[in-house]
């Protein structure tokens, strides 16, 4: 509830900001600096065919070596990483994680009905099989995310609050990414996800896990974020201005001499991970909560190890500029 508070406030303040035209902005663009030695080489993921973003996207972005914020102890005791420890926020439990569904190129594009953000959300059709997976289940009461990957045009199509209201579907807001892009959402504008961001991106999916390695930055939640957005984010959900607070977007690193070597299989992929890549800064929600899909697959035992990691062994690193 208070996320969805949050979010909304937010939503309006810059729904009245952008009253003016109904043109939406041009797509921008970032350019991550490029390896340095010692980083791990670009082997950025795929799904259903297509290469989820290219090699130089932020998601994508080895950041082992980026310099640690000078911010960092602030950032740290604002969320509560002297008392909390990594939570891994999915499993074999198909109501915990956000699912998605790969669809065909013959896939129909049903018409879309946007009730919360219409302004900065794309316009439909967008190609979502009426049984697509939700969020929590057909019957949550969350956020009921639905993210659909098109393997005809390798585009990914993702909303929040989605109903099933045939032959289409009603949903609070929705954005569609193009993964040969590296176009950012327009600044100002929400997505699927309160920062702006594309979910699925910053998603633990267990294929990628059990093959040992994952090669991509990961999605988590904080209690409270300030208002203010670091790229790629382009979306603040919050009405505080304490700078102690982290922005949408920030970006935290495990640090490179926690040993993780006494982890195993899938939970060593992901401290892996974290070390590679950290984790954004993505919504407000539970301290240290980090996202995957969820798969029948899973070892919740092995997960569960995970939760050993004090936030602590985190820090945050210096990516770029707070817009506010």
């Amino acid at each position: 509830m208070t996320r969805a508070l949050l979010f909304l406030a937010s939503g309006i303040a810059v729904l009245a900001a952008s009253c003016g035209s109904n043109a939406a902005p041009s797509p921008q663009t970032l350019s991550f600096t490029h390896q340095t030695s010692g980083e791990r080489a670009a082997s950025p993921p795929t799904i259903g065919g297509c290469q989820v973003f290219p090699s130089d996207n932020p998601w994508n972005t080895d950041i082992s070596h980026y310099p640690v914020d000078p911010n960092s102890s602030t950032y740290l005791a604002h969320m509560n990483a002297g008392t909390t420890f990594l939570h891994p926020d999915f499993g074999r439990n198909p109501h915990y994680g956000i699912p998605f569904v790969v669809v065909p190129p013959d896939q129909p594009f049903v018409p879309m009905k946007f009730f919360l953000y219409p302004r900065e959300s794309d316009p439909g059709p967008y190609p979502f099989p009426s049984d697509a997976p939700v969020e929590g289940g057909p019957h949550a009461t969350g956020d009921r995310h639905v993210l659909v990957i098109d393997q005809g045009d390798c585009h990914l199509y993702e909303t929040y609050r989605s109903f099933y209201k045939g032959p289409g579907w009603r949903a609070g807001n929705g954005a569609v990414f193009d993964f040969g892009s590296n176009a950012l959402r327009p600044d100002g504008w929400t997505s699927a996800d309160a920062a702006g961001l594309p979910i699925f991106a910053g998603l633990v999916r267990y294929d990628e896990a059990t093959a040992g390695q994952i090669d991509h930055a990961i999605r988590f939640t904080v209690h409270q974020t300030q208002e203010g957005y670091i790229h790629p984010a382009t979306h603040w959900a919050s009405q505080t201005t304490d700078p102690g607070y982290p922005p949408m977007g920030l970006r935290v690193r495990l640090k490179a001499d926690f040993d993780i070597s006494r982890y195993k299989g899938p939970a060593h992929a992901i401290l892996a991970a974290m070390q590679h890549y950290g984790m954004f800064v993505a919504d407000n929600g539970s301290d240290w909560y980090f996202t995957g899909a969820p798969d029948s697959r899973w070892n919740d035992n092995d997960l569960n190890t995970l939760k050993t990691v004090p936030a602590s062994a985190f820090e945050v690193v210096q990516t770029g500029e707070i817009h506010h």
